[in-house]
């Protein structure tokens, strides 16, 4: 499934448009409005269930200052109230298996729940996974009475891209199918919609036949922070808050849920936990 061309087409037409002052200056100024209240309702919001998304840390990169740029992200998650667990959305480590257990001191550090999805760089065995981390790497679970958490692996100890495993996801959803909402995990994008994504679509069919199925969470593009969308399905990045490229402003996904069930995202910077984007889904 590939969505460049459309991309392309949409990007050469927002161009198209800006080339009128009048139409150019009262879109802008329509979507600055509308940024500005999806940021409000999320600040307004107040969640009954809340978590906490980051990815691509990549603990022990050479020449990075990795130590740091996961203290700062501790302490941002400190900064946070009410979270009920945190997903390390993969790439936890830059491809020693012996750093795994190192990252796993710092992530216990967290005084909440928290969760690990496997990564390309995350060069271990399933079994050396689960050892470590005490959950496999295909993995889903009911939260609660509402919610449930489906955690899947798109990699393998060579670091390979790959589409993740069907039968799982299929076994995940089904089980999964009588709760409110289901979140998804993933670290690589299922679709070639961003330069390092994979096209499968199978499993974005899979995913978009089961209406329950609120977001899925991706990691692996560090200069990709925002939304995409796939029959209905959101699809959520999150930047990086580690590693040596990407967007220059390390950062993680807040996810909240409200008594109506409502759902509303915002992506906020490391260093000071300034809102760069919301959404309501």
């Amino acid at each position: 499934m590939n969505r460049r061309p459309f991309l392309k087409s949409l990007t050469t037409l927002t161009g198209v448009l800006s080339g009128f002052s009048l139409t150019g200056i009262a879109a802008t100024f329509s979507e600055k409005e509308k940024s500005s209240k999806l940021i409000s309702d999320f600040q307004e919001v107040q969640p009954v269930f809340k978590f906490i998304t980051a990815s691509d840390g990549h603990y022990g990169q050479p020449n990075t200052d990795f130590e740091t740029s996961h203290q700062n992200l501790i302490t941002a998650i400190g900064r946070e109230s009410d979270v009920d667990f945190v997903v390390f959305n993969g790439d936890l480590i830059h491809d020693d298996p012996m750093l795994m257990p190192e990252v796993k001191k710092v992530y216990d550090q967290l005084t909440l729940p928290y969760y690990v999805v496997k990564g390309n760089h995350d060069r271990v065995s399933e079994s050396r996974w689960q050892e470590i981390w005490g959950q496999p790497a295909d993995y889903f679970f009911p939260f609660n009475s509402k919610q449930g958490i489906l955690i899947l692996n798109s990699s393998n100890e060579a670091g390979d891209y790959r589409c993740v495993d069907l039968e799982f996801l299929r076994l995940g959803l089904e089980e999964s199918s009588k709760l409110e909402q289901v979140f998804i995990f993933i670290h690589i994008s299922q679709n070639d919609w961003t330069r390092h994504g994979v096209d499968c679509l199978e499993v974005l069919d899979l995913i978009a036949s089961y209406p329950n199925v609120k977001a899925i969470f991706h990691g692996h593009d560090h200069d990709v922070d925002g939304l995409m969308w796939d029959q209905k399905k959101p699809y959520f990045w999150s930047g990086h808050f580690g590693g040596n490229w990407g967007n220059p402003f390390p950062s993680y996904r807040v996810c909240q849920v409200d008594e109506s069930g409502k759902v509303t995202t915002a992506l906020k910077r490391v260093s000071d936990g300034q809102i760069l984007n919301a959404h309501s889904i």
